[in-house]
């Protein structure tokens, strides 16, 4: 009875370190997203214009997907032929170095390009921090989780991204409260950066303990080559890539670039747009571990496929009610809308590619799946809808977007669906003994 439940323990506990540094991470990386507004106008020169500023606010931003894929192959590589542990701890120590660069970066007024460089470079390494974070903690999940709870535990991936937009709009929405906008400006907009530099070392500590679980210990398996493994798993890293394209035009266009497009687009309050962002993923808290507990007892294509389908039926009525009459009430309706359709899905999606995938080389091939989408898709996207909008002057741009990727999802998810519809003799294993390997 004691073995049981130090072994629980040391699993939640594993858990909470997982998802502390997967959700600071995503806290750092989010933040900057919601500060391209104020960015624009602090490291850029005012003769640039407001718009032109948002683009090379925006493009600075997609800086770091450029290293997303570097750092994904090499942490993904260590984590399959050492620790899934020490590959999360690396990828944190970097992300601190990231961190204080941008703290500590002066704007123009003060030294004219040198901030930007600094961002720059801050941005390059939180890329190949974060490129690493997504595969290493989902594999982690997965195979620390007790058989039949696959799913659930899976779901805290994306969980603890949702945890990041919590704390990072909440964060957001006191800094413009409390603070004038001239002192938000000067000062106040280095704060939410800077309380990522008074976790990290908490973090780090937890990560350091989690050797004890069974996926933080060393691999004894024997790792096949990467182009082995990629000519092996064709199939699945593309269906993998389809999903994995739905999930980022969410993250970076629903809930990543609104705080831009409510107060640039639709000229709403920078208050009110944080309130919005913290309610969305206030609500997607509680879609996103219901539906990876769900999965653990539906067939999880099924409730991707459904969830895809209803989201990509949805997305533009929602625009075109709010573009009529921008609010934000509207807004937090939209929102709210879009988290529990996008939220079913994210729940359940992470576990489902995981599963598909080869042990052996599980993370690498995760890693490859998830940031060559991200550096294509996500790098530029927020860059992408701003030119668009600019160009055609329709705010209906974001929808059209988002609305091609979850296109892209759904195919994927249909794949997958009538693939196991097609097998003549279906998976007949009880819920404790679901498989992990690519079959």
């Amino acid at each position: 009875m004691m073995d049981r439940s130090h072994t629980a323990r040391t699993r939640w506990g594993a858990i909470i370190g997982s998802i502390g540094g997967n959700a600071l991470e995503w806290y750092d990386f989010t933040i900057f997203s919601y500060m391209i507004p104020i960015i624009s106008t602090l490291f850029f020169p005012k003769s640039a214009g407001s718009v032109s500023a948002i683009l090379m606010s925006t493009a600075l931003f997609g800086v770091g997907f450029f290293t997303r894929p570097l750092g994904g192959i090499c942490l993904g590589l260590y984590a399959d032929r050492h620790s899934r542990q020490e590959a999360m701890t690396l990828g944190m120590g970097l992300m601190a170095v990231a961190v204080a660069l941008i703290t500590c970066a002066p704007t123009y007024e003060q030294a004219g390009v040198t901030g930007a460089v600094m961002i720059a470079i801050a941005r390059l390494l939180q890329g190949f921090s974060v490129g690493g974070e997504f595969a290493t903690s989902t594999t982690f999940l997965v195979e620390i989780a007790p058989p039949g709870r696959r799913g659930f535990f899976g779901s805290w991936q994306i969980t603890g991204q949702i945890i990041a937009q919590v704390l990072g709009g909440s964060v957001g929405y006191l800094m413009t409260a409390w603070c004038t906008p001239e002192q938000v400006h000067a000062w106040a907009w280095r704060l939410p950066f800077a309380f990522g530099l008074f976790i990290i070392p908490l973090i780090l500590t937890i990560r350091l303990k989690m050797s004890g679980t069974a996926a933080g210990k060393r691999k004894t398996v024997k790792n096949p080559g990467m182009m082995q493994s990629l000519t092996a798993q064709w199939r699945e890293i593309l269906t993998g890539m389809g999903l994995v394209t739905a999930s980022t035009v969410s993250f970076y266009i629903i809930y990543g670039y609104v705080v831009t497009y409510a107060t640039k687009i639709l000229h709403l309050s920078l208050t009110g747009s944080y309130l919005v962002q913290m309610s969305a993923a206030a609500s997607m808290l509680l879609v996103v571990p219901f539906s990876g507990y769900l999965s653990d007892f539906i067939n999880k294509k099924l409730i991707i496929f459904v969830s895809l389908a209803t989201y990509l039926v949805i997305l533009w009525p929602l625009y075109a009610w709010l573009v009529a009459s921008p609010s934000i009430t509207r807004l937090i309706i939209m929102q709210i809308s879009l988290s529990f359709v996008s939220g079913m899905f994210l729940g359940s999606y992470c576990t489902l590619i995981t599963q598909i995938l080869s042990p052996a080389s599980r993370t690498t091939m995760l890693a490859i799946v998830n940031n060559m989408v991200v550096l294509v898709v996500g790098g530029f996207s927020q860059l992408i809808v701003t030119w668009l909008i600019s160009i055609s002057g329709k705010a209906m741009a974001p929808a059209l977007f988002v609305m091609s990727g979850v296109a892209i999802g759904l195919i994927a998810a249909t794949y997958l669906l009538l693939s196991s519809i097609s097998e003549q003799t279906p998976e007949k294993q009880p819920r404790n003994q679901i498989s992990l390997s690519n079959k």
